[in-house]
């Protein structure tokens, strides 16, 4: 009788096992340099609640907002390390992956509009995805940031020239926009993260930015900008990437609902990001002194761009996708 006993309770314990183990949760850690209250946060709040929803809470995106994961460069080091699954990163973030081409997209002066390059994206998208995947990171979607321009505190930028001596920086882990800086000469950029971007805005130690408006009013930074050059310098775009053998372990039901639903909300946001930019420039316009450059003022721009671009083929940037991507962009370069 105790034998029996003692039977029962086993197979009852085997039986409470397999149904925890049929319900076990899979939660995946994601950085984001988005607030979760933004365009972006928002979407991927509804990403997660469908993902959830879809697989009856087995699996959970747990989304670290606001560079809590760190910057772009920590976040592609943490996804390397297992600290991290996956991370909503800009094209700086993408290049920390070791596939620098992918800064070819938000080079100044590379595209006149959205339409071209998402024409030059289209055509290469599934060769960037390979390159990334042979450094171990899967792409669920790409995505847009806005289109920058340069703003400034207390002063006006028509020619390169007057970026002498101001307070620029650049983003740790960018190579390209420090090569601009340095085309123009007289100036002294400061390498800073996201988070201490707003803090130099308000002691004055910088007062140049070259941003998209929707990230310069969602990340606090529009406040402190009096003027604003109409000129769109360039494209700034993004992709969620994920740990390919983090992605690849999942059941393929978990992995296949993580991916549908990632394509779906990167379709979606490539529409709301571009309408949501757009408005936030128009309402900085309301409020800032805005000025159109003139046709000599955009030449001698094109010549810094068309410099630096055409340095930076054979370092950066492998000359096979950079011919590729000038031919299929047909930019404005100048001699």
């Amino acid at each position: 009788m105790f034998r029996k006993y003692l039977t029962m309770l086993a197979a009852v314990a085997f039986l409470v096992g397999l149904a925890g183990r049929a319900h076990a949760t899979t939660t995946l850690k994601i950085g984001t340099l988005a607030p979760q209250d933004s365009p972006w946060g928002k979407e991927f709040k509804k990403w997660a609640k469908q993902v959830s929803d879809e697989t009856n809470g087995e699996l959970q995106l747990d989304f670290q907002w606001n560079a809590q994961a760190g910057d772009e460069v920590l976040m592609v080091q943490k996804i390397r390390s297992g600290q991290l699954d996956g991370a909503a990163v800009t094209a700086i973030g993408l290049a920390q992956t070791g596939v620098t081409d992918i800064l070819l997209f938000q080079l100044p002066g590379m595209f006149s509009n959205w339409a071209k390059l998402d024409t030059v994206r289209s055509a290469l998208k599934d060769d960037l995805a390979k390159q990334f995947e042979a450094k171990g990171f899967s792409i669920l979607g790409w995505g847009d940031v806005g289109a920058a321009k340069t703003m400034t505190v207390g002063f006006q930028v028509h020619h390169p020239s007057d970026m002498q001596g101001k307070g620029v920086f650049f983003i740790a882990g960018d190579p390209v926009e420090p090569k601009i800086y340095s085309a123009i000469g007289g100036i002294t950029p400061k390498s800073l993260s996201i988070n201490e971007i707003l803090p130099a805005l308000t002691t004055g130690a910088i007062n140049v930015l070259v941003v998209p408006p929707l990230a310069a009013e969602q990340l606090q930074w529009a406040s402190r900008v009096t003027d604003i050059n109409t000129q769109t310098i360039a494209f700034a775009i993004g992709a969620f990437i994920m740990s390919t053998p983090r992605l690849q372990a999942l059941p393929p039901k978990l992995r296949e609902v993580m991916m549908s639903h990632g394509a779906e909300m990167s379709d979606k946001l490539q529409s709301t990001i571009r309408n949501a930019d757009a408005a936030a420039y128009a309402r900085m316009k309301a409020t800032k002194k805005t000025y159109d450059p003139t046709d000599a003022e955009r030449h001698e721009w094109a010549k810094v761009f068309t410099k630096v671009c055409r340095g930076l083929r054979g370092t950066v940037f492998s000359p096979a996708m950079f011919d590729r991507v000038v031919a299929l962009a047909a930019p404005p370069f100048e001699d």
